[in-house]
């Protein structure tokens, strides 16, 4: 098993008091697999991803434990994380684009982030240019500012860099979110490749867009309130949920070749509750359209059949 997440609980601090992003998360993730997470605009997702490799200083770690490859991640000590990030679990970051330093030519970045991690640039640099010429950028890129790349070109360098000393696993956060139609599946691939190619071992891949998910994911997380609805294979997750989140989320997405004429979007009514103060019991029951008295109680994340698990009491019923 590659990643086992066991309970974990992060919250943020704020003048307002504690915001629970990611509460008691359980989850695990097999060698070679792409794992998606989906969900609506601070359900909890990119927390859940950088709480893995710890890259916010107003985390704070409640409980819980993360396992790579037996090895457990002091992901509640900052300084103790140092030592695994990017050669054990690396990212790319949410707005990657502007992720590359833009005083410094790209190539001088590369230096800087390989002799951080204790590795000398001129023995690392023929495997850099491999990797920048695989994905379709030439050597020159690391002669060039970050300025002077387009948001594909500079996506894929920070793809190449975050993977560059093969990390046993990718967190990659709306990697495609600023991207055309057209370099948004580009990098998809990429993604694909890049597993395929054995540059990372397994992936979480987080995005609102749940058509890009289909296209690379094995497997799909849904979040919803900083809490896990349902997680399954892809296909299961697109073409038969269980969860009456997962359900609505699937439904007002658009399809291909109808019309609005034809078949009107439909919208999940209400809003999120505020991870400020959320409510007990189930997160979605004033929202859901299938909520009775038992969703007063918070239902348990399980399995309801093989690799399908849904936090629901009809749907585990």
């Amino acid at each position: 098993m590659s990643l086992r997440v066991e309970d974990l609980t992060v919250y943020y601090r704020s003048l307002r008091g504690d915001v629970k992003a990611v509460d008691g998360a359980t989850f695990a993730i097999a060698d070679g697999e792409i794992m998606g997470v989906a969900g609506e605009s601070g359900c909890g997702k990119s927390s859940l991803g950088k709480s893995l490799i710890r890259m916010d200083a107003r985390m704070k770690h409640i409980r819980g434990r993360v396992e790579l490859d037996g090895r457990e991640l002091p992901i509640g000590d900052d300084s103790r994380m140092n030592e695994f990030r990017f050669r054990d679990v690396s990212i790319v970051p949410q707005y990657s684009m502007s992720a590359l330093t833009p005083t410094r030519k790209v190539g001088t970045i590369a230096e800087e982030l390989l002799e951080s991690r204790g590795e000398r640039f001129d023995t690392v640099r023929p495997e850099l240019v491999r990797r920048l010429e695989l994905v379709g950028l030439s050597a020159d890129v690391l002669g060039r500012y970050p300025i002077e790349l387009s948001g594909g070109m500079k996506q894929r360098t920070v793809m190449v860099l975050s993977t560059l000393l093969d990390p046993s696993l990718l967190i990659a956060d709306e990697i495609t979110s600023a991207l055309d139609v057209s370099s948004q599946r580009a990098v998809g691939e990429l993604l694909v490749e890049f597993r395929d190619r054995e540059f990372v071992k397994s992936m979480i891949v987080i995005t609102h867009d749940l058509a890009i998910l289909y296209q690379v994911a094995d497997t799909i997380l849904v979040m919803y309130a900083g809490k896990l609805a349902e997680k399954a294979s892809a296909e299961t997750v697109v073409h038969a949920p269980k969860h009456p989140y997962t359900r609505l989320l699937i439904s007002s997405l658009p399809e291909v070749g109808v019309r609005f004429d034809e078949k009107r979007l439909a919208g999940i009514p209400g809003r999120p509750p505020s991870l400020l103060s959320p409510p007990t019991g189930c997160r979605f029951r004033d929202r859901c359209p299938l909520a009775f008295a038992k969703c007063e109680e918070e239902p348990p994340f399980v399995e309801i059949g093989a690799g399908h698990e849904v936090a629901c009491w009809k749907a585990a019923a």
